[in-house]
């Protein structure tokens, strides 16, 4: 009648022998974002249909298997624009150690699609680096995908001389192989944290 009680010490003793040994061995979950900020749950995007500076279709199947940047302008932005993407390029560079597999794609998706046609994308992006890709269509299009992620996008009256303003939001969004919109970075980007927080949400996939 003695046995019993010892035989519940011993399994107690090895349960916890157990526990202890997954608690001191088990991978510390990595440390949260610096800038960016996770959805609470990831965003599915909607089907779209865009056209990249190939001609070739960019939609919601281009972003499946990958992840992704996504970053809304203009060419003819004077400042923000062009200073994003150089620092996304910078970032991609801090990130050449990762897997092929791991290494995210930019896509540079226009809210001017009257002037920025693929052949002037094609121009553009290869400025910054020549695996980005540079996104248009027309704009019923392009706010289909605007509107999901929440991009405010205002055109202003044309000028004398036929030009106009545009301003746009100027976040970066994250979209996970499954194309969701899965964290989004706001101001201010440096290229260095952009990537510290992109191996922290890999990560912890």
């Amino acid at each position: 009648m003695k046995r019993a009680p010892v035989a519940i010490v011993v399994l107690a003793g090895i349960v916890a022998g157990v526990g202890a040994g997954y608690y001191f061995t088990r991978p510390e979950a990595p440390p949260p974002p610096e800038l960016a900020v996770l959805y609470g749950e990831p965003r599915p995007l909607p089907e779209f249909s865009l056209v990249d500076q190939a001609g070739h279709g960019f939609d919601r199947g281009r972003l499946l298997g990958r992840w992704t940047f996504l970053y809304f302008g203009f060419v003819n932005c004077p400042d923000i624009c062009p200073t994003t993407l150089a620092t996304l390029a910078e970032a991609g560079k801090a990130l050449s150690d990762l897997p092929a597999r791991d290494r995210p794609d930019v896509a540079f998706v226009s809210v001017d699609p009257g002037r920025d046609t693929p052949q002037v994308l094609a121009r553009y992006v290869a400025h910054f680096d020549p695996s980005f890709a540079g996104v248009t269509g027309d704009a019923g299009s392009l706010d289909v995908l605007a509107r999901a992620l929440g991009v405010a996008v205002i055109i202003g009256p044309p000028a004398a001389d036929g030009s106009y303003a545009v301003d746009h939001s100027a976040a970066i969004f994250l979209v996970d192989p499954e194309a969701r919109a899965t964290a989004l970075f706001g101001m201010p980007q440096t290229a260095a944290t952009i990537a510290r927080d992109y191996r922290r949400i890999v990560a912890a996939r």
